[in-house]
Formats: C-alpha cells, structure tokens, sequence
C-alpha cells in the first residue's frame, strides 16, 4: 500500500470514527427538518393589526381603503387633525393618512400626507398610492365628461403565449425554475467547499500545534500528506452526503405514504380545477422532464471534485502556514469572495442571459465555473465550452496544488510568527 493510501484511510477514519461527526451526520437532517417546520410555522401567524387613521378632508377616498389582515383603516375626518398627531406620537395608531381639500387634483396629489413614528413599508406606501391615483384618474375622467364604464370596459389584458421555435407550447417563469434547480447545485458545492475545506486547514493547525507534523514530514514529502489529507477529508464529505441522500429519500417516502399521495387524491385536486390550469400544470411538468438532469448530476460531480480540490489545497496552504484559526482569518477572505462572486454572477447574469458574455466568462473562470456553469447547464451549454471549462478548472487544480505544496513545504514546520502575504510571496520563491 502506497503512503498517499496510507494517509487518505488516517484521515478517512479518523473523521468518521469522530463523535461530532458521527452525530452532526445523522442530527443534520433532523434539524434541516426542524427548521423548514419552524420557518413554516412562523409564516402561517398573523402579525398584529395595524391601525390606520384617515383624515380625509375632501371626503373622496375613504370609502376606498378596505381592512385587510394586516390593515384596518379608520375614518376619523370629524377629529382634529392635530389631536391625531399627538395620537401618533403616543403610538395610539399605527399612522395617520392626511388628505387635505383642494379642488385642483393634480395639485392634490402632491400634498397628501403619511405621518407616523416610524417609516412604512414601500409596500404598503405603494398600495395607498395605487387607491389614491385609481381615484383621482376615475374622477379626471368625470370631469372631462368622460364615460368611465366605457373607458374600463375599452380596457385590454394582453397574455402572450409562449411557443418554442419548434411549435411546442412553454410556460412562463422556466428561466428562474432552472436557474433555482442550477443554484441549489452550486450552493451545496460551496457549503461543502467552506465546511470541509475547514476542516482540512483545522486538521493541519491541529497537527503542526502538536508537533506531530514533524515526525510525520521525516518519512512523508508534503505534497503527499497534503494531497492526503485533501482527499481523505473530501470522502468523508461525501460519505456524509450519502447518508444524508438516503435519510432524505426516506423521509419523502414516509410523508408521501403519510400523506396518502395516490392516483385517487390527484383525481379529486384535478376535477375541482378547470381545464386550463390542468394544461399549465402539464406544461410545467413536461418541462421539467426535458431538464438535462442526468447531465447537471454529472456535472455536479465533476465540479464537486474538481472546486473542492482546488479550495482545499488552499486551505492547507492556509493551515500550514498559520498557528492557530485566529491567524487564519486574514487570508480566508480571498477564498470566500469568488465563491460570493459566482453565486451573485449566477443570479444577476445567468437569469437574465444565460448565454450572454459575463455568465459565459464567469463560468470559465476556475473559481467560479463551479457555480456559475451549474446554473448555466439546465439552459443547455455547448460540449465544448464544458470541455474547456473542466480542462482550466483541473488544470488550475494541479498548478495551485504545485504552489500550495510550496507554501505547505516551509510553513509546515514554522512556529511562533504571524505569516504576511509579503513571506508568503518568498515561501513560494524559496
């Protein structure tokens, strides 16, 4: 058995037989659960009813603000308006909604007024400002002599239907549908990248604090224990993936069975909606089967080693070079920025033009393809600019591995000094 297999099984084993680890395997899942139920819940209670005081001098839109669960608006036009702002001050209401007379509406409706404590939602500001505009609109037309019923019943909703250039009909909304699908691909690559890639600097701080390191390095070169621990760390990562695929896979079946998800209860969901809906739903069904799914499974796969390698070596660059975590933090910065960087260049760039030149760069780019070209690939990417972003991203993988090992080399046996980029750059000469 060679040293390299040597070092992969130590580090394999000594990760799994972990308590913290065996625990965090098997308690992940429950508390991933735990939390979806908890956020679920909280998005089921109502928050508190807010008051809403209305001063409508002009007695034209009271009549037009309606309660809702969140909003109960209050007619108070009768009270003098600056008994109502001192009720506002002692927080009595929410905030008082002031609309003074004026006959001329265009210059009415730069002098209505929202007085309260604290400043409201842009939301809810919107919302009184459509009422008030759909008002003021209705009564211009009055007295332009307008017909109004006419005019609203003059009015057209346009809903364009979309057809591929094959003549197949799609559905709207498939953009975002494949770039979450994409996304949620990338984000576990770079939590799997930030947990284990950890994990590896710690183990490396760990051993160079116990000066185990130096009977270690007397039969083993660098790049070996490094790549070592590099590995064995990743297929205890993986291992847990698995584990958590499986735990996961049977609490689906579980809740389906609970449930009772059967061909009858979709009979009786089916008859109570109307054909239309029945066919966007079949859209959205058979659009999900033309998804390259195989293809994103196989590329997640490929970027998984090919990102985590590439990370970890420099983590254990990191590790090697620092005495403790503390000392760590200076240089982790510039590892966590083009993780960010892909997953906010996938969002901005990929949804909007997935094939455009920043998602087509950026998913080239070894510290960010990754991400960015695993939210690319549902929208369909051309083999060959898959080929050449896997070929850059290992090719990057050995070349920093090649100047990690020479930061790994001399770091590993420095104590007691606070590294600089500055010495960083000369261990990389030395």
């Amino acid at each position: 058995m060679s040293i390299l297999t040597l070092i992969i099984k130590r580090e394999f084993i000594s990760k799994v037989r972990n308590k913290s680890f065996i625990v965090m395997t098997f308690l992940s899942p429950l508390l991933f659960v735990g939390l979806a139920a908890f956020v679920g819940y909280l998005s089921t209670m109502k928050s508190d009813v807010k008051e809403i005081v209305i001063h409508d001098e002009s007695n034209l839109f009271v009549k037009d603000f309606k309660n809702s669960e969140e909003y109960h608006y209050l007619n108070l036009t009768n009270v003098d308006l600056k008994t109502l702002k001192d009720s506002i001050v002692s927080e009595r209401y929410e905030g008082l909604l002031y609309i003074p007379k004026i006959e001329d509406n265009k210059e009415l409706s730069s002098k209505i007024q929202y007085i309260s404590n604290e400043s409201p939602s842009m939301s809810f500001i919107e919302d009184l400002e459509d009422i008030i505009a759909k008002k003021l609109t209705t009564s211009n037309f009055q007295k332009a002599g307008l017909d109004t019923l006419s005019i609203k019943n003059a009015e057209a909703k346009v809903s364009i239907n979309l057809t591929k250039a094959t003549g197949e009909e799609t559905v709207k909304g498939l953009n975002e549908i494949k770039v979450f699908i994409g996304a949620a691909f990338g984000y576990l690559i770079m939590m799997f990248i930030i947990i284990y890639g950890n994990m590896v600097m710690r183990s490396v701080i760990e051993e160079k604090t116990n000066r185990i390191i130096e009977i270690i390095i007397s039969s083993v070169k660098p790049f070996q224990l490094m790549m070592g621990k590099i590995i064995g760390t990743s297929l205890a990562g993986v291992l847990q993936f698995v584990i958590w695929a499986i735990l996961g896979g049977t609490l689906l079946l579980v809740a389906s069975l609970v449930l009772g998800v059967n061909l009858s209860s979709t009979s009786v969901v089916a008859s109570s909606m109307d054909e239309s809906s029945i066919s966007t739903m079949q859209l959205y069904v058979n659009e999900g089967r033309n998804l390259p799914i195989g293809s994103l499974l196989i590329a997640f796969i490929i970027y998984f080693i090919g990102g985590y390698f590439l990370y970890s070596s420099i983590y254990a660059a990191i590790g090697a070079a620092v005495d403790n975590e503390t000392d760590s933090q200076q240089f982790l910065l510039p590892i966590i920025l083009p993780l960010m960087l892909g997953v906010y260049v996938g969002f901005f760039s990929v949804l909007s033009e997935p094939h455009g030149t920043v998602a087509t760069v950026f998913s080239m780019i070894p510290l960010t393809s990754p991400i960015v070209m695993l939210m690319r690939i549902p929208f369909g990417v051309p083999w060959w600019q898959l080929l050449i972003s896997v070929l850059l991203l290992f090719g990057t993988f050995f070349f920093v591995v090649w100047f990690a090992s020479k930061i790994y080399r001399v770091g590993i046996l420095m104590y007691g000094k606070k590294p600089t980029w500055r010495e960083l750059y000369r261990w990389l000469k030395y």
